[in-house]
């Protein structure tokens, strides 16, 4: 136990044969029960997590995956079956070995001290971070934390992407666990959802840990396009349930507003091209218009970005 409450780790896996028995070894002596999710591995990866049963201290629960399900579907599985067995604070910690477990009593203060009901870490927070994580990550995620910003509503979450989070029994309970994307894009769905729900959410500073055996399987390329468009659903959702069907709020004008500004500023626009390419001229009324338009569109996003910020300053 950790401060009187009861503590259980969630170890997604998909082929960390070489790094889930360190993961394990370094757990934190206050860890109650640790939850190793193999989500359908074709390494060694479950016979290294069974090995560790012969010699681990702490209580391990295996759960095997038939079909792989992605790091969301694994975390879910973990999570299940810690709200079976009442645990009181849930950390997630990848089997990866890149989670320092010093780092863990921080994440956990502010669930119990702060009244969190999720807590994730910040690597940026780092002074280190610039050094360790590779550029193009580091950069992507940034990308990645401004969007999950605008459909989250959590506007002081910055490292929207890192795993390594602590969520409270009582909030696994209240949400729908099912409904959570499984794949990559699960840390800023859960976010979402969190928001929906009225949680309050909190960033505490980790350590940015990498090393030779790890072996990430994400594409920044090809991952920011997905996860946008991922984004952009889960961001309409948010509005639809939160401020349309529980509080009608007048920022959902303000999008509308400027969506529809957007539209008529960029139909304008590509007129005002066609007609400078084919017969050389800008109209100016046409151009006037475009600018008022565009300008309305910014204006218009800025108020709506600015209720959605006020509203859920409590959250944090």
């Amino acid at each position: 136990m950790y401060k009187d409450i009861t503590v259980g780790v969630v170890v997604p896996c998909h082929n960390e044969a070489k790094n889930i028995a360190n993961v394990i070894r370094k757990m934190p002596d206050y860890i109650d029960h640790i939850y190793v999710v193999d989500d359908k591995s074709v390494d060694d990866t479950l016979q290294e997590a069974r090995n560790c049963l012969a010699w681990s201290p702490h209580p391990i629960t295996i759960i095997e995956h038939e079909v792989n399900q992605g790091v969301g579907g694994a975390i879910v599985s973990g999570y299940k079956a810690s709200i079976k067995d009442e645990i009181q604070a849930v950390a997630v910690m990848a089997g990866d070995d890149q989670m320092d477990p010093h780092n863990l009593p921080a994440l956990l203060d502010a669930v119990i001290d702060g009244d969190a009901d999720y807590v994730k870490g910040n690597r940026y927070l780092d002074h280190g971070a610039w050094d360790k994580i590779p550029k193009i990550r580091f950069f992507g995620n940034a990308a990645l934390s401004l969007l999950t910003k605008i459909a989250s509503g959590y506007w002081h979450v910055i490292d929207s992407q890192t795993g390594y989070t602590v969520i409270t029994h009582n909030t696994l309970k209240r949400l729908p666990l099912d409904r959570l994307w499984k794949r990559y894009g699960y840390p800023n769905h859960i976010l979402v959802m969190l928001n929906i729900y009225n949680c309050v959410v909190r960033d505490v500073p980790v350590t940015a840990v990498y090393h030779e055996n790890a072996v990430s399987g994400i594409r920044i390329g090809r991952l920011i396009p997905h996860l946008s468009s991922l984004l952009l659903r889960w961001f309409l959702w948010r509005m639809w349930e939160k401020y349309v069907l529980r509080d009608f709020h007048p920022l959902v004008l303000f999008y509308l507003l400027s969506w529809l500004m957007f539209v008529i500023a960029t139909v304008l626009g590509l007129r005002l091209t066609i007609l400078w390419y084919f017969n050389g001229v800008i109209p100016q009324i046409n151009a006037l218009a475009a600018l008022i338009a565009f300008t309305n569109c910014i204006q218009a996003a800025f108020f709506a970005m600015w209720f959605d910020m006020d509203y859920n300053k409590h959250l944090r």
